[in-house]
């Protein structure tokens, strides 16, 4: 992943990854040791659950936002396209079968 010169973004990143691990590990606990539904913690960790998800959602939230102002499609502005090689544009060969005119026959 690249370093995100905005230090809230890159907050926000590894908050994600740590309140999704974190979810991913309330989620395990709670199918494998399993809850009473009657029991007083039952009701803590459906919380837990519930806030977690908030987080995780905020995060993508803002992770989006950000990456929709900041970046740019990789490979479709003008000058990437102008400066591209046209003619073997065909994605099912390799270098190699360009290099010795052989066509991949694993298409059908």
């Amino acid at each position: 992943m690249v370093a995100d010169s905005d230090s809230n973004i890159a907050w926000h990143r590894v908050q994600l990854k740590k309140n999704r691990a974190e979810l991913k590990a309330l989620e395990t606990a709670r199918f494998t040791i399993g809850e009473i539904a009657s029991s007083k913690r039952n009701g803590q960790t459906q919380k837990a659950i519930a806030e977690l998800k908030r987080k995780i959602g905020q995060s993508e939230r803002v992770i989006a936002d950000h990456d929709k102002r900041t970046r740019r499609p990789l490979g479709t502005d003008l000058q990437s396209l102008s400066n591209g090689s046209w003619s073997h544009w065909d994605a099912y060969t390799n270098q190699q079968q360009r290099k010795t005119g052989q066509r991949s026959s694993g298409r059908g």
